[in-house]
């Protein structure tokens, strides 16, 4: 192993030991997170990443085309594959409808990330 693990912060052991993204003291039992550790890491920041159908990270106010056509409740054409959504706004909804929207011609509705695509 040529790589060089940080001590312990607490008992300044050198007996330190990654384990996925933490690293971890042996001899007290110490866990912290590793410089290394990125702030896009979703486990340290404590933010839900929410990606679109092709891995495309989404936030509020992006705008948003819909990949396939949705059947809507009460509308005989649905949503067609292709139309823009803009200024989405991401929540925790309901059955993994994450995506909190305005469509035009259908008005206020959520959308599950898994049907849009970053525009």
């Amino acid at each position: 192993m040529s790589e060089i693990l940080p001590p312990c912060p607490k008992c300044s052991s050198e007996y330190t030991y990654e384990m996925n993204a933490l690293m971890v003291c042996p001899e007290c039992g110490n866990e912290w997170v590793s410089a290394g550790a990125t702030a896009d890491d979703a486990s340290f920041s404590g933010e839900r990443v929410v990606k679109d159908a092709v891995g495309n990270v989404l936030s509020d106010g992006d705008t948003v085309t819909v990949v396939k056509t949705l059947k809507v409740k009460g509308s005989p054409s649905g949503i067609k594959a292709g139309t823009k959504v803009r200024n989405i706004r991401l929540v925790d909804g309901v059955d993994g409808h994450d995506i909190d929207c305005r469509i035009d011609g259908f008005g206020p509705m959520q959308l599950k990330s898994s049907v849009v695509k970053k525009a």
